[in-house]
Formats: C-alpha cells, sequence, structure tokens
C-alpha cells in the first residue's frame, strides 16, 4: 500500500487537534443497554482517541503485543466498568483518560518499543479509567451486560482501526500520534 500523500497526513494530524472537552462524559444517555454501550467509546473524543491509538501502539510493536496488548485493553475496561458498578470511586478518572491519550500519542509519535508486558500493564493501567467512566454513564435502565457488550464490541473496533491505520506508512502513523497527543495535552489543559 503507497504512504499517504503529506497533505493528506498533515490534514489527518490537524484534525486531531481540533479535541474538546471529554464528550463522552455528559450524563446525558438516554439509549439503553446494548445501543448505550456501543455508543459510548465513540461519543467522547478521548476514549476515540485512545482506542485507536492503543492499536497503532499495538501494531507498531508487532509480534504478541499486536493481540496481548488490546485483549489487555479490554480486559482492565471491563474491571473498571465492574468497579463503577459496584459504586467503588477511582481519583482523577477524566485526568487519567487525558493522559492516556497523551502518553499513547507519545508512544506511537517516538516508536517506543516496551516488551509484551509493560505494553499489556501500560494499555491495561489506562483502560481501567476508561472503563471505570463508561460504566459511570450506564443509564440505570440499562442491562449492565447488554451495555458491557456494546462498549466492548466499540471498543475492538477501534483498537482494529488503529491496527489498520498503521497501513498509512511509519512517518504517517507517527505525525498521528504525534497529533494524538497535542489532543491529550489540549484534553488535559481544557479539563
Amino acid at each position: 500500500m503507497k504512504p499517504m500523500k503529506p497533505s493528506h497526513t498533515f490534514a489527518l494530524a490537524a484534525l486531531c487537534l481540533f479535541a474538546g472537552t471529554a464528550s463522552a462524559h455528559t450524563g446525558e444517555h438516554t439509549a439503553s443497554g446494548f445501543a448505550s454501550g456501543l455508543a459510548h467509546p465513540l461519543l467522547g473524543l478521548d476514549h476515540l482517541l485512545a482506542m485507536i491509538a492503543v492499536g497503532l501502539w499495538a501494531a507498531q510493536q508487532g509480534g504478541r503485543a499486536l493481540w496481548a496488548v488490546p485483549a489487555a485493553f479490554v480486559g482492565a475496561m471491563l474491571m473498571g466498568g465492574g468497579l463503577a458498578g459496584l459504586g467503588w470511586g477511582l481519583p482523577h478518572v477524566e485526568t487519567a483518560i487525558a493522559l492516556s491519550v497523551l502518553v499513547l500519542g507519545l508512544l506511537i509519535a517516538t516508536r517506543r518499543q516496551r516488551g509484551t508486558a509493560a505494553g499489556m500493564l501500560l494499555a491495561a493501567g489506562f483502560a481501567l479509567f476508561h472503563g471505570y467512566a463508561h460504566g459511570l454513564e450506564m443509564p440505570q435502565a440499562a442491562s449492565p451486560v447488554g451495555y458491557a457488550l456494546g462498549f466492548v464490541l466499540a471498543t475492538l473496533c477501534l483498537h482494529g482501526m488503529g491496527i489498520a491505520g498503521r497501513l498509512i506508512g511509519r512517518r504517517a502513523t507517527q505525525l498521528a500520534g504525534a497529533g494524538i497527543a497535542v489532543s491529550g495535552l489540549a484534553l488535559i489543559f481544557s479539563g
């Protein structure tokens, strides 16, 4: 596959710079169950960028990390959702989510290689906060199982988009990582 034209790469990076506040956490969901869970990761730029970044970074790592890092993210995300459902508290959730966008973007931009276990641990640490936010936003009337299935499916699709996005070429991937990192910085300072 041919690498992206520089103009397209810059346009992609520029779009990443328009990070708003964590719009997935508005508390105004009206759908319930599976549909609400499926929509939640797609409605906030913070979740969207972090989950795509997990796929991009896993693809950069290659080998076992290609599936192990996203799997660790999904597993820990479910645990975070469970913690929220049980009423447990996690401190600084929004900050941790914004930090995940920044750190994952920097890892992609700098092509940082980590061992598979370290990558899984990092992804799982961030995923706990993402899952917690998902769990907090579950509508009261929603089926917890349906809601969880929805946000897991959306997350897997976003990881897959990140993995597929690696096909844009090494430099374009690094530039996308830089755009993701800048978006994470914007999220930190806007929150």
